[in-house]
């Protein structure tokens, strides 16, 4: 099974929209995966998809609103990935 982490640093106003973005792409590719959304130092929001970064590594492991933040493509990239 995938295993999909939301990750987040507190008070990041970024969550709610990569979560809704993890379930969108999971309903278009009509799959199941175990999720997890938890607080965590790191880049926020992080989306890892068994246990990779969809948008590579970050700069820095510091906990900040990260610019890079995880795009359809990308997930859905490291979901096919993950199927295959």
């Amino acid at each position: 099974m995938i295993k999909i982490e939301v990750l987040y640093a507190a008070g990041c106003p970024h969550v709610a929209e990569a979560l809704a973005l993890v379930e969108r792409c999971l309903a278009r590719l009509a799959i199941s995966a175990e999720l997890a959304v938890r607080e965590a130092d790191v880049p926020s929001p992080s989306v890892l998809v068994n246990g990779v970064d969809v948008m590579g590594a970050p700069d820095g492991e510091a906990a900040l609103c990260r610019l890079d933040r995880p795009t359809e493509v990308r997930v859905l990239r490291a979901l096919a990935e993950a199927l295959s």
